[in-house]
């Protein structure tokens, strides 16, 4: 009697971890930025050659976006949870508290992966460079809806305007994005933290 054989699968099964692979481009792209990150250093971290890279995530370019995608959602997290404190002064030292844990941390580079997406690039990533300045807006969007809405609930004095009041915080944000990966210790930056609640126009 013949034995039915059961059709092979098309094409060859991928023999790495997309999740693993792409936690290991963003851990590239963190600590060298998107220029100075080479293809090599990417592939090699990876542990895939060009050709896989490229038929999962596409080009460097896209690479960056979905590294960028995944440290939004897993290591800025806080930030979702940080709009949702009962007043706008709770949300700034959420905001910023959350910034010096994520950024000086011992499992990951130093330093805010936006704020080196955003300074380190040339001309020729000026398109990387657009994207993570659109992204920022979008947060800073939010912030401002926030911030109004403790204006409306008496939580902000009326002379004081939303906007720049975000504008200083996402400052000191990136002031300390700089400072920790720079070198500066979690006790450091605690101080800065201290100083910015305040003079905070509010409870």
């Amino acid at each position: 009697m013949d034995t039915a054989l059961a059709p092979s699968p098309r094409g060859r099964p991928r023999g790495f971890c997309p999740e693993a692979a792409l936690a290991a481009a963003l851990g590239v792209f963190w600590s060298k930025g998107y220029e100075g990150a080479s293809m090599a250093e990417l592939t090699a971290a990876m542990g895939i050659a060009k050709p896989s890279l490229y038929a999962a995530f596409g080009n460097k370019e896209q690479l960056f976006g979905k590294a960028l995608d995944l440290y939004e959602r897993e290591k800025l997290s806080y930030t979702r949870e940080a709009l949702e404190q009962p007043t706008a002064r709770a949300v700034a030292e959420f905001f910023m508290r959350g910034a010096i844990r994520a950024q000086t941390s011992t499992c990951d580079p130093k330093g805010c992966l936006g704020v080196i997406g955003a300074t380190a690039c040339g001309a020729e990533a000026e398109t990387i460079r657009a994207e993570v300045i659109k992204r920022r807006a979008s947060s800073a969007a939010a912030l401002v809806a926030r911030f109004r809405r403790a204006q409306d609930e008496g939580d902000l004095p009326a002379h004081v305007d939303p906007e720049a009041l975000a504008q200083y915080l996402f400052t000191i944000l990136q002031g300390i994005a700089v400072q920790a990966g720079s070198g500066a210790s979690g006790a450091d930056l605690d101080r800065v933290v201290e100083t910015s609640l305040a003079m905070w126009p509010g409870r």
